[in-house]
């Protein structure tokens, strides 16, 4: 091997991840499935309308909501508040039927995860330390604010990520990002999504679709 091949090939081992420009562009598998395509739907409209009584008919028994052994849809439904009237399930949901997903096998079943910035995450990349811009020229700014001038132009990268609610009434969520070019700045929270934020998985289980997994975290 050549001197100058060899110090390239090493440039581009020892260069981070994120440095090489990643993009993770969004999948959704569930269209290509009629059964699904049509309950997903039907979710969606369901959850958008805040129907309790349809949403707790989609929900497996036994749903994994944490990873502290509290499993099963009573403790579900509790945590969540689902009986009084100010859950944040629905934008939760929302945002996990929205962002496609892609289909797997559990044994002889079929599943579907959402979203895709989950199901569909870089392997070699850490899940706490990086995540996925969602959307196309998203504007990511020198302060958090929507005054501040734009430092980079982001379309479905992959970049690091710090999270952080600003307090104040109106004040959106802001995630602190390095961009592929190195660059830091803002973007709003609802334009960056952690593999590990919520995610969902949706079993066929004798032909009827169910919510068996809604869970963010590690």
């Amino acid at each position: 091997m050549c001197t100058s091949v060899a110090a390239l090939l090493a440039i581009v081992l020892i260069t981070p991840a994120i440095a090489r420009e990643r993009k993770l562009y969004p999948v959704d598998e569930g269209k290509n499935d009629t059964s699904f395509s049509v309950f997903r739907e039907r979710l969606l409209k369901a959850v958008r309308a805040r129907d309790k009584k349809y949403l707790l008919s989609t929900i497996d028994p036994q749903i994994k909501w944490s990873f502290g052994g509290d499993d099963g849809i009573r403790e579900f439904r509790r945590h969540w508040k689902l009986d009084g009237g100010d859950s944040k399930l629905w934008g939760e949901l929302i945002d996990v039927l929205s962002l496609g997903g892609t289909f797997s096998t559990s044994g002889d079943q079929k599943e579907f995860w959402a979203p895709y910035t989950f199901s569909t995450f870089p392997d070699d990349l850490d899940a706490f330390e990086y995540a996925a811009i969602v959307g196309k020229n998203v504007r990511a700014r020198a302060r958090p604010s929507g005054d501040a001038p734009v430092v980079a132009t982001l379309s479905y990268d992959l970049v690091k990520a710090g999270f952080s609610e600003n307090s104040g009434a109106g004040t959106p969520g802001w995630a602190k990002v390095t961009a592929p070019s190195g660059k830091q700045g803002y973007v709003t929270r609802k334009f960056v999504r952690s593999p590990v934020d919520y995610r969902a998985c949706f079993r066929n289980m004798k032909g009827k679709w169910l919510m068996t997994v809604f869970i963010a975290g590690d």
